[in-house]
């Protein structure tokens, strides 16, 4: 009946998520049982969710405290809020109540993915405590033993995922290998030109410092404005003491004739 509750049927139903612990359980138990009962007349199907022994269903309905009652119909549910009395259970399907409330949506759905995955997780704690009990007291492995033994599984199962992973990566984004060793390949040509023309200036130091002097003064070719600015350098120099001596002394000849 729990399986039919998960797909989108027509008819209307009412869970119960209990514990046999549990005192509030135990108080509407009678209550509960009367509900079953009565279930053709109401046109309802009535079931329960022992958290104890059903701890996926208890994380897929994700039953956080005791009694939990859901009402469900056509792949919606709903969280029940009113009184747990036979009276009260009766009318809120008889007067569609349940209408009134608004359904679970999204990813608290039980239905949805992410609680299936809930359920999942919660089956695996319960299996890893069995595990565990299972090891210490029938097997009689320490406490600590068996702590290092769920560690190394644990450490194993994701180095087993994790390559997993870059496996499928690669699949799907292979790298882009040939165009990588295409650029490896001009860096190293380009380092080795280089070596080798220092190896060649190593060898013969004197050719290349002529090679050098030789460009140098073929690609040296002075300016007009340079040659310019020199000579307008020269006529804004002051006269030395032998220009200006010589001056006089050619005019006094000149005028003594």
């Amino acid at each position: 009946m729990i399986k039919n509750v998960l797909s989108d049927g027509s008819s209307p139903q009412l869970i119960k998520g209990h514990a046999p612990w549990c005192p509030a359980c135990k108080q509407i138990q009678a209550d509960w049982e009367d509900l079953g009962k009565s279930s053709r007349e109401l046109g309802i199907h009535v079931g329960k969710i022992d958290v104890t022994r059903e701890p996926g269903l208890s994380g897929r309905f994700f039953v956080t405290t005791l009694p939990t009652i859901y009402h469900a119909k056509e792949g919606a549910f709903r969280k029940y809020h009113g009184a747990r009395m036979l009276e009260d259970f009766q009318s809120f399907i008889k007067e569609k109540k349940w209408e009134a409330v608004e359904s679970i949506s999204g990813w608290k759905s039980p239905s949805s993915v992410v609680m299936s995955g809930m359920a999942s997780l919660f089956q695996l704690s319960v299996w890893i405590r069995q595990m565990h009990s299972y090891l210490t007291e029938t097997l009689g492995i320490p406490a600590w033993g068996s702590y290092i033994i769920f560690a190394v599984a644990t450490l194993v199962t994701g180095l087993i995922l994790g390559l997993f992973l870059v496996l499928i990566a690669d699949c799907i984004c292979p790298p882009k290998r040939q165009q990588k060793y295409e650029v490896t390949a001009e860096i190293v040509e380009a380092e080795d030109e280089d070596s080798e023309e220092l190896d060649k200036r190593e060898q013969d130091p004197s050719e290349w410092e002529t090679h050098g002097s030789g460009a140098e003064d073929e690609n040296y070719v002075p300016s007009a404005k340079h040659s310019e600015d020199e000579s307008a350098f020269e006529d804004d120099q002051p006269a030395s003491d032998s220009d200006a001596d010589g001056g006089p002394r050619k005019r006094i000849i000149h005028d003594d004739c």
